[in-house]
């Protein structure tokens, strides 16, 4: 039997590779979810505990701004998607019926957006033509090639709002962990949190290019900045009596 010639195994070899949900409605829900719950929830208790007072009103303002700020995320990014979906559908719709009106007109736009990605004219009409045989499979492609979606690739609200609202319960109880075991000042807080707020962006680190330090440092930065100025905010109110 004679050799594989040079092309040969690069022919016979099957090359897999995997890309990560883009386009999912979970990921951006969740990660601002948990990192707004965490930084603002930690910034509120900062700011009040800056006024001096109590632990037992520190802890009250900790689980008001954790619940209000779960219901409050979880209903605006319902409404958000909820609207973007009825849009994208509404323009979907347009597309279905301009499709059964007008199905000549409609399979030579698509021949001209294929020609004008390169595709010889011929071809691309062929292309056009055989696409647009199959009602549905048409709508999908002319929905992909002129509004950038697809019918069945829209994020779901309720996922959406879901998310939200259990990773921003997730991100604000942290620093209200220590109150409820007994804490009776902001330390054990904010060593809590800006833990939680350098691993949060070391975990989003895994999806995306930046490395999990960079990313880490990153939020703690940040979060321990808003915390600050709210915490001195809530120190001059109190001294000031206001």
């Amino acid at each position: 039997m004679g050799g594989l010639t040079a092309e040969e195994p690069e022919m016979l070899a099957e090359h897999h590779h995997q890309h990560r949900d883009v386009n999912g409605g979970w990921l951006r829900p969740a990660v601002f979810g948990a990192m707004d719950g965490l930084v603002s929830n930690f910034a509120l208790i900062a700011g009040v505990a800056g006024g001096s007072a109590s632990k037992d009103v520190v802890l009250l303002a900790g689980l008001a701004g954790l619940a209000a700020g779960a219901f409050s995320m979880a209903a605006g990014e319902y409404i958000s998607v909820a609207s973007q979906s009825e849009l994208a559908m509404a323009e979907i719709e347009i597309e279905r019926l301009e499709l059964a009106r007008h199905p000549a007109a409609e399979q030579r736009e698509l021949a001209a957006m294929y020609e004008k990605r390169g595709v010889d004219p011929a071809t691309a009409a062929e292309v056009a033509r055989q696409l647009s045989r199959n009602p549905d499979e048409a709508l999908e492609v002319h929905a992909r090639e002129e509004l950038g979606i697809a019918p069945g690739d829209l994020p779901s609200p309720l996922l959406a709002a879901g998310s939200s609202f259990v990773s921003f319960a997730l991100g604000a109880v942290l620093p209200v962990l220590p109150y409820l075991l007994g804490a009776q000042n902001l330390w054990p807080a904010a060593v809590l949190a800006a833990l939680g707020l350098f691993g949060a962006g070391a975990l989003v680190a895994r999806v995306t290019t930046r490395s999990w330090w960079f990313s880490g440092l990153r939020q703690l930065v940040f979060g321990g900045a808003a915390a600050a100025i709210t915490f001195g905010v809530g120190a001059l109110i109190g001294q000031t009596g206001v």
